[in-house]
């Protein structure tokens, strides 16, 4: 197994309400889950192939819980990504060289039974973890915009977070709240539901904790 690490910030968009079960282990409140992600690495290697400053994303579709299987999926890899790059990157994001069930990847992947080819393509991605405010766009496939939920009376920003000290994805995210519309093998329309705003550091054998 090879080793990598990722440190980086995430978007992530599903169809749940603001508070999302999954996150407490529970079943998703629509009874099926759809979603959305984007990931800026900001530093990172797999074994030694660097992954600074690279980009990824993914739409996923399950019909039911995450757990219950039977998912689609697509991948999507930064289109500046070198032919190693972008091999160590798909490696990650489809749960090998990963301890079993040890990240968000390997737990994802698990579940999924339809898997498009990835796209290798430019992903503009702009996060402000801190601020809940981001975008993830992906010309003919996806266009996410995530913001601070907002006081339905007043419209002051509302802040809130989920900690979770043994989560396998973060260990604290604030929430906001996002909206999605994609296009292609995979498609999802989320308008208004539960935005996760994560500063990630994970590895072969998951969060890595201070």
């Amino acid at each position: 197994m090879t080793d990598w690490e990722i440190k980086g910030r995430e978007l992530v968009n599903c169809t749940c309400e603001y508070g999302c079960p999954c996150q407490f282990n529970a079943l998703p409140d629509k009874g099926h889950c759809h979603a959305v992600a984007g990931i800026q690495i900001d530093q990172g290697h797999h074994g030694d192939t660097n992954l600074d400053g690279l980009r990824i994303a993914a739409i996923f579709k399950w019909p039911g819980a995450i757990h219950e299987g039977n998912g689609e999926a697509i991948a999507f890899v930064d289109e500046s990504a070198n032919d190693k790059q972008r091999e160590a990157l798909l490696r990650i994001m489809t749960g090998q060289d990963t301890a079993p069930f040890a990240t968000m990847f390997a737990v994802y992947a698990s579940t999924v039974t339809k898997m498009s080819d990835p796209v290798f393509t430019k992903i503009d991605l702009d996060l402000d973890v801190d601020g809940r405010k981001g975008r993830i766009f992906v010309k003919d496939y996806i266009d996410t915009i995530g913001e601070p939920i907002r006081n339905k009376v007043s419209g002051a920003e509302s802040r809130a977070q989920i900690v979770l000290p043994e989560g396998f994805e973060y260990t604290v995210a604030e929430i906001g709240s996002a909206s999605s519309k994609t296009k292609g093998p995979v498609q999802v329309d989320i308008k208004d539901k539960y935005g996760q705003f994560a500063r990630l550091h994970l590895n072969q054998n998951g969060v890595v904790r201070a």
